[in-house]
């Protein structure tokens, strides 16, 4: 077992370190606000944009333009993750940032299909594509910044930041959620009122801005500049020496998005779903969502704590099979016994199950691509899963549940789990591989 001495931060490198994980969460969370609103107002979205008498249609129409934004994210994850392999870190946050921006002051100011007719859902399709454009790239640069920048015991718990900032950023839009639902009349709500959650969203971007423009390069990027001349194409590079990394990183992927997309993004629509037939309202669904989003943030940073201590590979492993057994009976449970505190109970579970493998996920698979390929790898394997096993997840479950099963969510998370489980052995042989031929610190891949 491999084992290394403690690295004492002081007060400089403290400031840093907090400085480096807020602006490097900071995008992440406003990506993971922007598309939990989109998901928990979905059936505002349909009414204003499309024109028809069928609610579960519209309802589908407008899951399907959340997931043709996943259509977009591997240009972004090519784009942005090549430009921040060439230029920096900090210039790949500061890129996706700005397009994220964009996309959402196009969700925000669209007017309904009523007044302009088919434009609207055409702006709604461009504004999630600018989105997706954006969320393809933010991942891997903001997890190569947060690796790099860290410690190397405290890796797990730096990156464990990207996803509990994800709960955060539920857990606001939940709240707002609620307060919505709660002052405004469901008719208000229709009309303008859901609009409120989209522009707050992009209040929050000049902050993100700023606070990402004061950061310094990571020291493994800047070695990397000066040690690589002339730097090659990372995408070619990729692509050449590093195919097998790809695969593995796509399998792992899998569950790292079916299951934040089943369980956390679309689970609140799934609760109030006519179609599901568990009669909860808005207002409920949202409370269990606050509830559970809590949760998931507590338990992504003990994930990442957990796994500085033990190693990555035995929280993965023990996430993915809590994945694979739990998501079934909570559901048969909730539809056994359809009562508010059973609904907290079961979505509280169902959200530590997720943070005991997303916790830790940022962490795991950025080790698996070179520095000189990191961002890129990391943001082209993630988002070619995000296209199949995320993005459509909210509209083949609302189709699922109404033609297959209502228990089509914890069937969809446990293919996730089987191709996350397949992967394991490679990607941490691949992980092994590049710590040894770069000559990192190695103290959370341990095996027991």
């Amino acid at each position: 077992m491999t084992t290394t001495t403690s690295h004492p931060m002081t007060a400089s490198s403290r400031t840093v370190a907090r400085r480096s994980v807020a602006a490097a969460s900071f995008g992440n969370a406003l990506e993971w606000y922007d598309f939990s609103v989109y998901a928990f107002f979905a059936g505002y979205v349909a009414h204003n944009f499309f024109l028809t008498n069928d609610p579960t249609s519209a309802l589908i129409s407008t899951f399907v333009v959340f997931g043709a934004g996943f259509v977009a994210r591997p240009l972004g994850a090519v784009v942005v993750g090549m430009y921040g392999d060439r230029r920096g870190r900090k210039a790949a946050l500061m890129l996706s940032m700005a397009t994220m921006g964009i996309g959402t002051l196009v969700l925000a100011v669209t007017p309904p299909a009523a007044f302009i007719g088919f434009a609207a859902p055409v702006l709604l399709l461009v504004g999630r594509l600018l989105q997706g454009f954006s969320a393809g790239g933010e991942i891997g640069g903001a997890a190569a910044y947060l690796i790099e920048q860290a410690p190397p015991d405290r890796r797990a718990r730096y990156a464990s930041w990207l996803q509990a900032s994800m709960g955060i950023s539920n857990l606001l839009s939940a709240i707002v959620g609620v307060t919505i639902t709660t002052l405004f009349s469901e008719s208000a709500v229709n009309d303008w009122a859901w609009r409120i959650p989209f522009i707050i969203g992009l209040l929050i971007i000049p902050v993100g801005l700023y606070i990402r423009r004061r950061l310094p390069e990571t020291n493994t990027f800047e070695h990397h500049r000066t040690q690589e001349r002339p730097k090659p194409n990372p995408l070619k590079r990729l692509l050449t020496e590093h195919p097998k990394a790809i695969l593995t990183g796509f399998l792992f992927s899998v569950l790292w998005t079916v299951c934040v997309y089943a369980l956390v993004i679309y689970a609140p629509t799934y609760y109030r779903e006519e179609s599901v037939g568990l009669g909860f309202t808005a207002q409920q669904s949202f409370t269990a969502s606050l509830v559970g989003n809590i949760v998931l943030v507590v338990g992504c940073l003990l994930a990442g704590r957990l796994a500085d201590r033990t190693g990555c590979k035995p929280v993965v492993i023990a996430g993915s099979l809590a994945l694979l057994v739990l998501p079934l009976p909570c559901l048969l449970l909730l539809h056994a016994r359809p009562t508010m505190a059973v609904l907290v109970t079961v979505h509280s579970l169902l959200c530590a199950a997720v943070a005991a493998f997303v916790g830790v996920a940022p962490s795991t698979l950025p080790r698996a691509f070179p520095v000189a390929v990191r961002s890129t790898g990391l943001s082209l394997s993630y988002n070619i899963a995000a296209i199949f096993f995320a993005g459509f997840t909210p509209a083949l479950m609302t189709w699922a549940t109404v033609r297959i099963t209502v228990y089509a969510p914890a069937l969809w998370v446990a293919v996730g789990s089987l191709a996350c489980l397949i992967a394991v052995p490679a990607l941490f042989r691949q992980i092994h591989h590049v710590a040894a031929d770069e000559d990192t610190d190695t103290l959370s891949l341990k095996h027991p």
